[in-house]
Protein backbone atom coordinates (compact mmCIF):
# COMPACT_ATOMS: atom_id res chain seq x y z
CA UNK A 1 0.00 0.00 0.00
CA UNK A 2 1.67 3.49 -0.75
CA UNK A 3 1.54 6.20 1.54
CA UNK A 4 1.17 9.91 0.32
CA UNK A 5 4.71 11.37 -0.49
CA UNK A 6 5.78 14.42 2.05
CA UNK A 7 6.37 17.49 0.71
CA UNK A 8 10.08 17.59 1.64
CA UNK A 9 10.54 14.47 -0.19
CA UNK A 10 9.28 16.49 -3.76
CA UNK A 11 12.20 18.39 -3.46
CA UNK A 12 15.09 18.37 -4.07
CA UNK A 13 18.25 18.44 -1.99
CA UNK A 14 21.74 19.40 -3.55
CA UNK A 15 24.85 18.37 -2.27
CA UNK A 16 25.21 20.88 0.78
CA UNK A 17 21.96 19.61 2.14
CA UNK A 18 19.70 22.85 0.89
CA UNK A 19 16.38 22.34 -0.66
CA UNK A 20 16.38 23.22 -3.83
CA UNK A 21 13.77 25.73 -5.24
CA UNK A 22 13.49 27.27 -1.43
CA UNK A 23 13.56 30.92 -0.51
CA UNK A 24 16.19 31.35 1.61
CA UNK A 25 15.29 31.43 5.47
CA UNK A 26 16.94 34.63 7.01
CA UNK A 27 18.62 34.20 10.41
CA UNK A 28 16.25 34.70 13.04
CA UNK A 29 18.81 36.39 15.53
CA UNK A 30 20.95 38.72 12.74
CA UNK A 31 19.56 41.60 14.26
CA UNK A 32 20.55 40.71 18.15
CA UNK A 33 23.08 42.91 19.50
CA UNK A 34 24.78 41.98 22.31
CA UNK A 35 24.30 43.15 25.84
CA UNK A 36 26.05 45.72 27.92
CA UNK A 37 28.44 44.03 29.73
CA UNK A 38 28.56 45.21 33.33
CA UNK A 39 31.36 46.47 35.13
CA UNK A 40 32.42 43.72 37.37
CA UNK A 41 32.51 40.95 34.18
CA UNK A 42 34.48 43.39 32.53
CA UNK A 43 37.02 43.98 35.19
CA UNK A 44 37.27 40.12 35.67
CA UNK A 45 38.15 39.61 31.76
CA UNK A 46 40.85 41.96 32.00
CA UNK A 47 42.01 40.49 35.62
CA UNK A 48 41.90 36.57 33.50
CA UNK A 49 44.04 38.22 30.46
CA UNK A 50 46.63 40.16 33.08
CA UNK A 51 49.64 37.66 33.73
CA UNK A 52 51.23 39.66 36.19
CA UNK A 53 52.79 37.81 39.24
CA UNK A 54 50.97 40.34 41.95
CA UNK A 55 47.72 40.76 40.30
CA UNK A 56 44.59 41.39 42.75
CA UNK A 57 41.06 41.58 42.26
CA UNK A 58 39.21 42.76 44.58
CA UNK A 59 35.76 43.52 42.98
CA UNK A 60 34.28 40.34 43.03
CA UNK A 61 31.08 39.47 45.40
CA UNK A 62 31.96 36.57 47.21
CA UNK A 63 33.24 36.44 50.75
CA UNK A 64 36.74 35.25 50.45
CA UNK A 65 38.80 33.64 53.07
CA UNK A 66 42.78 34.20 54.31
CA UNK A 67 44.01 32.00 51.30
CA UNK A 68 41.44 33.61 48.88
CA UNK A 69 38.79 31.33 48.57
CA UNK A 70 34.93 31.45 49.23
CA UNK A 71 34.74 30.51 52.61
CA UNK A 72 33.06 27.31 53.87
CA UNK A 73 31.53 27.08 57.45
CA UNK A 74 32.10 23.84 59.40
CA UNK A 75 28.49 23.73 60.44
CA UNK A 76 27.01 23.88 56.59
CA UNK A 77 29.45 21.40 55.21
CA UNK A 78 28.42 18.93 58.24
CA UNK A 79 24.46 19.35 57.78
CA UNK A 80 25.24 19.22 54.27
CA UNK A 81 26.60 15.60 54.83
CA UNK A 82 23.80 14.75 57.60
CA UNK A 83 21.27 15.19 54.92
CA UNK A 84 22.89 13.39 51.87
CA UNK A 85 23.53 10.43 54.40
CA UNK A 86 19.66 10.58 56.04
CA UNK A 87 17.66 7.52 54.60
CA UNK A 88 14.71 9.30 55.70
CA UNK A 89 15.41 12.18 53.52
CA UNK A 90 14.40 12.04 49.99
CA UNK A 91 14.88 14.83 46.95
CA UNK A 92 12.07 15.88 45.81
CA UNK A 93 10.42 19.61 44.09
CA UNK A 94 9.17 21.96 47.00
CA UNK A 95 6.41 24.17 47.11
CA UNK A 96 6.57 27.39 44.70
CA UNK A 97 6.43 29.61 47.57
CA UNK A 98 9.19 27.55 49.03
CA UNK A 99 9.91 25.30 52.18
CA UNK A 100 7.25 26.32 54.63
CA UNK A 101 10.02 25.88 57.88
CA UNK A 102 12.51 28.20 55.86
CA UNK A 103 10.03 31.32 55.04
CA UNK A 104 8.78 31.14 58.63
CA UNK A 105 12.54 31.08 60.46
CA UNK A 106 13.83 33.77 58.12
CA UNK A 107 10.71 35.83 58.78
CA UNK A 108 11.09 35.31 62.76
CA UNK A 109 14.66 36.51 62.61
CA UNK A 110 14.07 38.93 60.64
CA UNK A 111 11.35 40.80 62.39
CA UNK A 112 10.81 39.49 65.63
CA UNK A 113 8.08 36.89 66.92
CA UNK A 114 6.54 39.67 69.17
CA UNK A 115 6.46 41.68 65.78
CA UNK A 116 2.41 43.16 65.28
CA UNK A 117 2.56 42.48 61.53
CA UNK A 118 3.53 38.55 62.39
CA UNK A 119 1.10 38.16 64.75
CA UNK A 120 -1.81 39.79 63.09
CA UNK A 121 -0.60 37.21 59.83
CA UNK A 122 -0.07 40.23 57.81
CA UNK A 123 3.21 38.84 56.47
CA UNK A 124 3.89 37.08 53.20
CA UNK A 125 7.18 34.93 52.63
CA UNK A 126 8.43 33.52 49.63
CA UNK A 127 11.56 31.74 49.48
CA UNK A 128 14.03 32.03 45.70
CA UNK A 129 16.54 31.58 44.10
CA UNK A 130 18.78 33.62 45.03
CA UNK A 131 18.62 37.95 46.18
CA UNK A 132 18.28 38.85 42.37
CA UNK A 133 14.85 36.39 42.10
CA UNK A 134 13.73 38.22 44.95
CA UNK A 135 13.90 41.95 43.81
CA UNK A 136 12.66 40.64 40.26
CA UNK A 137 9.49 38.72 42.71
CA UNK A 138 9.12 42.15 43.96
CA UNK A 139 9.20 44.49 41.28
CA UNK A 140 7.03 41.51 39.44
CA UNK A 141 3.98 42.42 42.42
CA UNK A 142 4.65 46.02 41.97
CA UNK A 143 3.71 46.18 38.65
CA UNK A 144 1.32 44.19 39.18
CA UNK A 145 -0.08 46.98 41.96
CA UNK A 146 0.46 49.70 38.93
CA UNK A 147 -1.37 47.55 36.76
CA UNK A 148 -4.55 47.23 38.51
CA UNK A 149 -4.41 50.36 40.71
CA UNK A 150 -4.41 54.16 39.72
CA UNK A 151 -2.55 54.92 42.76
CA UNK A 152 0.86 54.16 41.59
CA UNK A 153 2.15 56.67 39.37
CA UNK A 154 5.41 53.59 38.45
CA UNK A 155 8.50 55.54 39.33
CA UNK A 156 11.20 53.83 41.49
CA UNK A 157 13.36 55.46 42.64
CA UNK A 158 17.00 54.10 43.14
CA UNK A 159 20.45 55.26 45.19
CA UNK A 160 22.89 57.15 42.90
CA UNK A 161 25.39 54.39 43.52
CA UNK A 162 23.87 50.81 42.95
CA UNK A 163 24.85 47.45 41.59
CA UNK A 164 24.61 47.82 37.68
CA UNK A 165 21.90 44.64 37.63
CA UNK A 166 19.43 46.43 39.76
CA UNK A 167 17.61 48.80 37.32
CA UNK A 168 17.92 45.73 34.49
CA UNK A 169 16.04 43.68 36.82
CA UNK A 170 12.80 46.56 36.97
CA UNK A 171 12.69 46.87 33.66
CA UNK A 172 12.79 42.77 32.96
CA UNK A 173 9.82 43.10 35.29
CA UNK A 174 8.06 45.75 33.06
CA UNK A 175 8.88 49.38 35.32
CA UNK A 176 10.30 51.40 33.28
CA UNK A 177 9.70 54.85 35.19
CA UNK A 178 13.48 54.55 36.91
CA UNK A 179 14.85 57.94 38.91
CA UNK A 180 18.11 58.47 41.08
CA UNK A 181 18.02 60.07 44.29
CA UNK A 182 21.62 60.97 45.97
CA UNK A 183 22.95 58.03 48.16
CA UNK A 184 27.12 58.30 48.85
CA UNK A 185 28.56 61.42 48.80
CA UNK A 186 32.36 61.97 47.33
CA UNK A 187 32.95 64.59 49.94
CA UNK A 188 32.05 63.33 52.84
CA UNK A 189 33.15 59.88 51.95
CA UNK A 190 29.58 58.52 53.24
CA UNK A 191 26.17 58.88 53.05
CA UNK A 192 24.31 62.82 52.51
CA UNK A 193 21.01 62.32 54.20
CA UNK A 194 20.58 65.93 53.35
CA UNK A 195 20.61 65.54 49.82
CA UNK A 196 18.96 62.32 50.06
CA UNK A 197 15.68 63.54 51.51
CA UNK A 198 15.82 66.74 48.93
CA UNK A 199 15.52 64.35 45.82
CA UNK A 200 12.80 61.83 47.26
CA UNK A 201 11.09 65.44 48.47
CA UNK A 202 10.35 65.86 44.58
CA UNK A 203 9.06 62.13 44.05
CA UNK A 204 5.11 61.72 43.81
CA UNK A 205 3.33 60.06 45.95
CA UNK A 206 3.59 56.51 46.33
CA UNK A 207 6.96 56.23 44.22
CA UNK A 208 8.44 53.15 45.35
CA UNK A 209 12.17 54.01 47.13
CA UNK A 210 14.59 51.29 47.23
CA UNK A 211 16.64 51.43 49.84
CA UNK A 212 19.83 48.95 51.20
CA UNK A 213 18.90 48.09 55.14
CA UNK A 214 22.04 47.02 55.76
CA UNK A 215 25.34 45.87 53.97
CA UNK A 216 24.41 48.82 51.05
CA UNK A 217 26.53 47.27 47.88
CA UNK A 218 28.93 48.40 46.59
CA UNK A 219 29.76 50.75 49.12
CA UNK A 220 28.57 49.09 52.56
CA UNK A 221 27.84 52.70 53.43
CA UNK A 222 24.76 52.29 55.36
CA UNK A 223 22.56 54.64 57.39
CA UNK A 224 22.67 55.08 60.79
CA UNK A 225 19.54 54.48 62.93
CA UNK A 226 19.05 58.08 63.39
CA UNK A 227 19.42 59.10 60.39
CA UNK A 228 16.50 55.49 59.21
CA UNK A 229 14.42 57.32 61.63
CA UNK A 230 14.35 60.24 60.02
CA UNK A 231 14.17 58.96 56.63
CA UNK A 232 10.91 56.75 57.80
CA UNK A 233 8.97 59.53 59.07
CA UNK A 234 9.76 61.29 55.87
CA UNK A 235 8.39 58.61 54.14
CA UNK A 236 5.32 58.10 56.06
CA UNK A 237 4.43 62.04 55.42
CA UNK A 238 5.06 61.83 51.95
CA UNK A 239 3.45 58.23 50.72
CA UNK A 240 6.31 56.60 49.46
CA UNK A 241 6.27 52.83 49.54
CA UNK A 242 9.96 51.52 50.65
CA UNK A 243 11.84 48.27 49.01
CA UNK A 244 14.59 47.32 51.25
CA UNK A 245 17.19 44.86 50.25
CA UNK A 246 19.09 42.89 52.73
CA UNK A 247 21.76 41.60 49.96
CA UNK A 248 24.40 39.90 52.89
CA UNK A 249 22.03 39.48 55.69
CA UNK A 250 23.87 38.38 58.97
CA UNK A 251 27.62 39.71 57.88
CA UNK A 252 27.69 43.19 59.17
CA UNK A 253 27.41 42.25 62.59
CA UNK A 254 27.28 38.61 62.46
CA UNK A 255 23.67 39.25 63.57
CA UNK A 256 20.89 38.47 61.51
CA UNK A 257 18.25 40.21 63.43
CA UNK A 258 20.47 42.98 63.89
CA UNK A 259 21.25 43.96 60.70
CA UNK A 260 17.52 43.66 60.05
CA UNK A 261 16.80 46.72 62.44
CA UNK A 262 15.88 49.11 59.90
CA UNK A 263 13.25 46.27 58.36
CA UNK A 264 11.82 46.17 62.05
CA UNK A 265 11.92 49.62 62.48
CA UNK A 266 9.58 50.32 59.32
CA UNK A 267 6.96 47.42 60.80
CA UNK A 268 6.99 48.70 64.04
CA UNK A 269 5.89 52.23 62.79
CA UNK A 270 2.88 50.09 60.61
CA UNK A 271 4.72 50.16 57.32
CA UNK A 272 3.56 48.70 53.97
CA UNK A 273 6.97 47.38 52.38
CA UNK A 274 8.69 45.00 50.41
CA UNK A 275 12.54 42.99 51.40
CA UNK A 276 14.56 41.43 49.48
CA UNK A 277 17.32 39.04 51.23
CA UNK A 278 19.78 36.62 50.20
CA UNK A 279 21.13 34.08 52.86
CA UNK A 280 24.09 32.77 50.25
CA UNK A 281 26.30 35.06 51.48
CA UNK A 282 25.95 34.45 55.34
CA UNK A 283 25.99 31.09 54.85
CA UNK A 284 28.25 29.92 52.78
CA UNK A 285 26.11 28.82 50.28
CA UNK A 286 27.10 30.46 46.67
CA UNK A 287 26.63 27.21 44.95
CA UNK A 288 22.87 27.33 46.31
CA UNK A 289 20.90 30.61 45.73
CA UNK A 290 18.80 31.15 48.87
CA UNK A 291 16.72 34.21 48.76
CA UNK A 292 14.02 35.46 50.55
CA UNK A 293 10.87 38.19 49.89
CA UNK A 294 9.21 39.41 52.69
CA UNK A 295 6.05 41.51 52.01
CA UNK A 296 3.94 43.41 55.45
CA UNK A 297 0.94 43.93 53.96
CA UNK A 298 -2.00 46.85 55.46
CA UNK A 299 -4.27 43.60 56.29
CA UNK A 300 -4.20 40.32 56.77
CA UNK A 301 -7.53 40.15 53.94
CA UNK A 302 -5.17 40.97 51.50
CA UNK A 303 -2.74 38.08 52.30
CA UNK A 304 -4.18 35.31 50.37
CA UNK A 305 -4.47 37.97 46.98
CA UNK A 306 -1.21 38.62 46.95
CA UNK A 307 -0.08 34.92 47.37
CA UNK A 308 -1.77 33.89 44.55
CA UNK A 309 0.45 36.75 42.63
CA UNK A 310 3.46 35.46 44.12
CA UNK A 311 2.75 32.03 43.77
CA UNK A 312 1.64 32.85 39.82
CA UNK A 313 4.63 34.63 38.98
CA UNK A 314 6.98 32.39 40.29
CA UNK A 315 5.49 29.18 38.21
CA UNK A 316 6.39 31.62 35.09
CA UNK A 317 9.90 32.07 36.55
CA UNK A 318 11.28 29.24 38.14
CA UNK A 319 8.60 26.94 39.12
CA UNK A 320 10.69 26.16 42.54
CA UNK A 321 13.88 26.91 44.57
CA UNK A 322 16.45 25.06 45.45
CA UNK A 323 15.74 22.18 48.51
CA UNK A 324 19.27 21.49 49.93
CA UNK A 325 20.70 25.84 50.85
CA UNK A 326 17.06 26.30 52.80
CA UNK A 327 16.76 22.99 54.32
CA UNK A 328 20.47 24.37 55.39
CA UNK A 329 19.18 27.41 56.84
CA UNK A 330 16.09 26.23 58.27
CA UNK A 331 17.96 23.75 60.35
CA UNK A 332 20.30 26.15 61.99
CA UNK A 333 17.34 29.16 62.97
CA UNK A 334 15.56 25.41 64.19
CA UNK A 335 18.31 24.90 66.67
CA UNK A 336 19.40 26.87 69.23
CA UNK A 337 23.20 24.74 69.69
CA UNK A 338 23.26 24.87 65.59
CA UNK A 339 22.51 28.86 65.40
CA UNK A 340 25.57 29.62 68.16
CA UNK A 341 27.83 27.46 66.54
CA UNK A 342 26.82 29.48 63.32
CA UNK A 343 26.84 32.83 64.96
CA UNK A 344 30.40 31.90 66.22
CA UNK A 345 31.80 31.23 62.85
CA UNK A 346 30.08 34.69 61.08
CA UNK A 347 31.81 36.69 64.01
CA UNK A 348 34.75 35.54 62.77
CA UNK A 349 34.54 36.57 59.47
CA UNK A 350 33.36 39.52 60.71
CA UNK A 351 35.80 40.30 62.80
CA UNK A 352 38.25 39.46 59.93
CA UNK A 353 36.78 41.95 58.05
CA UNK A 354 36.81 44.92 60.47
CA UNK A 355 40.29 43.81 61.38
CA UNK A 356 41.38 44.25 57.69
CA UNK A 357 39.77 47.58 57.12
CA UNK A 358 41.68 48.58 60.53
CA UNK A 359 45.04 47.48 59.45
CA UNK A 360 44.72 48.99 55.80
CA UNK A 361 43.88 52.23 57.29
CA UNK A 362 47.14 52.41 60.11
CA UNK A 363 49.12 51.29 56.50
CA UNK A 364 48.18 54.28 54.70
CA UNK A 365 48.26 56.63 57.92
CA UNK A 366 51.84 55.53 58.39
CA UNK A 367 52.66 55.61 54.54
CA UNK A 368 51.49 59.37 54.93
CA UNK A 369 49.35 58.86 52.35
CA UNK A 370 47.09 62.11 51.62
CA UNK A 371 43.57 62.50 52.50
CA UNK A 372 41.29 61.24 55.92
CA UNK A 373 40.98 57.29 55.82
CA UNK A 374 38.61 57.16 58.54
CA UNK A 375 35.74 56.09 56.75
CA UNK A 376 37.55 52.59 56.18
CA UNK A 377 36.62 51.55 60.32
CA UNK A 378 33.10 53.27 60.45
CA UNK A 379 31.80 51.44 57.44
CA UNK A 380 31.49 47.64 58.13
CA UNK A 381 30.72 44.73 55.70
CA UNK A 382 32.29 43.10 52.82
CA UNK A 383 32.37 46.30 50.55
CA UNK A 384 34.50 49.41 50.88
CA UNK A 385 34.03 52.59 49.42
CA UNK A 386 37.37 53.65 49.22
CA UNK A 387 37.04 57.34 47.51
CA UNK A 388 38.97 57.16 44.80
CA UNK A 389 38.49 58.77 41.48
CA UNK A 390 38.59 57.38 38.01
CA UNK A 391 42.08 58.37 37.34
CA UNK A 392 43.17 56.44 40.27
CA UNK A 393 40.83 53.46 39.81
CA UNK A 394 42.88 52.79 36.03
CA UNK A 395 46.36 53.96 37.64
CA UNK A 396 45.66 51.20 40.31
CA UNK A 397 44.70 48.35 36.79
CA UNK A 398 46.89 49.40 34.48
CA UNK A 399 50.51 50.30 36.76
CA UNK A 400 49.46 48.27 39.96
CA UNK A 401 47.20 45.29 38.40
CA UNK A 402 44.86 45.67 41.04
CA UNK A 403 41.29 45.82 40.17
CA UNK A 404 38.27 47.47 41.53
CA UNK A 405 35.05 48.51 41.15
CA UNK A 406 34.88 52.00 38.70
CA UNK A 407 33.41 53.87 41.35
CA UNK A 408 36.50 52.77 43.90
CA UNK A 409 34.78 50.49 46.07
CA UNK A 410 36.39 47.12 46.91
CA UNK A 411 35.91 44.05 48.18
CA UNK A 412 37.67 43.40 51.49
CA UNK A 413 37.57 39.99 52.35
CA UNK A 414 39.61 39.98 49.11
CA UNK A 415 42.45 41.65 51.15
CA UNK A 416 44.74 39.47 53.23
CA UNK A 417 47.87 38.83 54.80
CA UNK A 418 49.86 38.12 51.39
CA UNK A 419 48.72 41.17 49.27
CA UNK A 420 47.75 44.14 52.00
CA UNK A 421 51.20 45.57 52.10
CA UNK A 422 50.77 45.96 47.85
CA UNK A 423 47.93 47.24 47.83
CA UNK A 424 48.46 49.93 50.70
CA UNK A 425 51.46 51.24 48.71
CA UNK A 426 49.58 51.06 45.59
CA UNK A 427 46.54 53.13 46.67
CA UNK A 428 49.46 55.42 48.01
CA UNK A 429 50.71 55.50 44.54
CA UNK A 430 47.54 55.94 43.05
CA UNK A 431 46.85 58.90 45.20
CA UNK A 432 50.41 60.54 45.49
CA UNK A 433 50.75 60.67 41.82
CA UNK A 434 47.51 61.65 40.67
CA UNK A 435 48.23 65.01 43.09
Amino acid sequence: MSRPSSRLAEKEVNQNGDLMGCTSLSAVFTDTHSAAVTSEMRLLSAFKKDNHDRKVFLAGKEFYNEKGRTFDLHLVGKLKQQFSSDPTVHPEYPPPLGLTGFTQRVTEFTLGRSCRAVIENRVLGVQTPGFTAAVRLGAELLRHWHDVSAEWCGLVYLPSLFDDSLADIFRAAGVQNICQYHYWDDKQRGVCLEKLLADLEEAPEKSVVVLSASAHYPSRADLSQSQWVSIVQFMMRRRLFPLLLLPAQGLCYGDLERDAWPVQYCASQGMELVCAQSLSHSFGLYGEAVGHLLCILKKSSLLLSVQSQADKVVRSLWAQPSDTGARVVATVLSNPAHLVEWQGEVKHLVERCMLIREILRQRLRLLGTPGCWDHLTQQRGLFCCMGLNGTQVDFLSKRRHIYLLPSGCLNVSAINGHNLDYIAESIHLAVTTSL
